[in-house]
């Protein structure tokens, strides 16, 4: 489950995006590695919140248990608007982007395809969770096969490649600063995203002390492993300049390696990786939304059930709809960094509540996080250095989706003496 939640379909693309940010392949790959150890450190974060508080809901659950109920409405109301919404928006546009190896698409197209694939798996989410498992089930064997196959091929045949293998260091490397190699770790963590999904299932794991954080830290290893070896697949076959003008890395390395037939096979792989992910993003996101409602923090209509599939079809189609709406509006870098920044507040501020938590009478999590304080304290700081550079380093767009964010706070309390007023509202007429 954790191996398939966090590969999606970014390592497909993300590799150009860092490469671009910084030119150097040691500098590529201490980005993968350092974006993995913080994956890491706030899956452990999570596990322990999740042993403490096994609902559905996850991060929406743990910040309304450490703080208040504002801050779940918070994340909840950022996940909506900005955060998950942009993931599957996102994931979209890389599917259309390898659906184009094989139909011709201009960025008019990409998007269009992008929406049908929303389109489509929410129709299948809708029908019922059966259907969408057993989709997300099949499509994660593709995407551990898409990976191994690219890493076997490309180390085996890659000798035959037609552009050299070794290139020479580019002298901007050296002149990577701090702020650059901060938004590349940011697109990196990108690739990681999905990793606080798990916790989703908590409250039906079996022995979560133990479980917990042990396929945390085994997938959270296997998944850094593996996208590694990924990048050194396509730094031998590719020419750094290639790999960073790229938008489909993955078929670009294939196609040098094995041609144009080898580039359509990778491309089709990625296609069932991305459609598998979007799949289980899709599903996870209405459980949010279905708490929330059914905790009081959002229209309870939103929350309902379908009579007859059983699911929160409501919550399915608002989100479909607003994830087409990015689609059609946003770019797939704006996409995806509006997402981390966002997020990453939100994870900061739940690490954080870790050390309140720890002194509340009563606090009695099944697991505790290794290397407590050191490892939340680590994690927090690096959220905060993430957040901070990205508002620097784009000011306008970081203020608008803060400002985003924010507005949900007088939106909650306006909503909550609603609620209060309605609630002391007399029968009859008069209500």
């Amino acid at each position: 489950m954790v191996v398939g939640t966090i590969i999606g379909a970014s390592i497909f693309v993300q590799p150009s995006v860092i490469s671009a940010q910084v030119p150097s392949k040691t500098a590529v790959f201490l980005v993968w590695a350092i974006a993995g150890v913080l994956t890491l450190f706030g899956a452990l974060v999570a596990a322990e919140l999740a042993s403490a508080f096994p609902r559905s809901g996850g991060v929406y659950v743990f910040l309304k248990e450490e703080f208040s109920p504002a801050f779940g409405f918070l994340w909840g109301w950022a996940m909506f608007w900005t955060m998950h919404s942009g993931i599957i928006a996102a994931i979209a546009v890389v599917f259309a982007r390898y659906v184009g190896q094989f139909v011709p698409l201009d960025d008019t197209g990409v998007r269009a395809v992008a929406i049908a694939g929303i389109i489509v798996l929410s129709g299948i989410n809708y029908l019922g969770v059966k259907p969408g498992s057993i989709v997300q089930t099949a499509i994660t064997f593709g995407k551990v096969l898409a990976i191994l196959i690219m890493i076997a091929v490309g180390f085996s045949l890659g000798s035959a490649a037609p552009e050299p293998v070794v290139q020479a260091a580019d002298p901007s490397a050296l002149a990577i600063s701090p702020r650059d190699f901060a938004l590349a770790l940011v697109a990196g963590l990108f690739a990681f995203g999905g990793w606080h999904m798990v916790t989703y299932a908590a409250g039906e794991t079996l022995e979560p002390r133990k479980t917990i954080p042990r396929a945390l830290l085994i997938g959270t290893l296997v998944v850094t492993a593996s996208y590694i070896a990924l990048n050194a697949v396509y730094f031998h076959v590719l020419p750094l300049a290639t790999v960073i003008s790229s938008t489909r890395v993955a078929a670009d390395a294939a196609e040098a390696v094995t041609g144009a037939g080898g580039a359509a096979a990778v491309s089709g792989l990625v296609i069932f990786s991305t459609f598998g992910a979007l799949s289980g993003i899709i599903l996870a996101g209405p459980r949010v939304y279905y708490s929330m409602a059914r905790d009081g923090l959002l229209f309870r209509w939103v929350g309902a059930i379908h009579t007859r599939y059983r699911t929160p079809y409501r919550a399915i189609i608002l989100q479909a709809i607003w994830s087409s709406v990015l689609v059609a509006t946003g770019t797939y870098r704006a996409l995806f960094t509006r997402v981390i920044y966002t997020e990453w507040i939100f994870f900061g501020l739940m690490a954080f509540g870790l050390f309140l938590l720890r002194r509340r009478p009563g606090y009695a999590p099944l697991y505790r996080v290794w290397g407590f304080p050191v490892v939340p304290a680590v994690f927090v700081i690096a959220s905060g250095i993430i957040v901070l550079n990205q508002i620097f380093a784009d000011p306008l767009e970081s203020a608008s989706g803060l400002l985003l964010v924010a507005v949900g706070l007088p939106i909650y309390y306006i909503w909550i003496r609603r609620q209060h007023s309605d609630e002391g509202a007399p029968t009859g007429e008069h209500h």
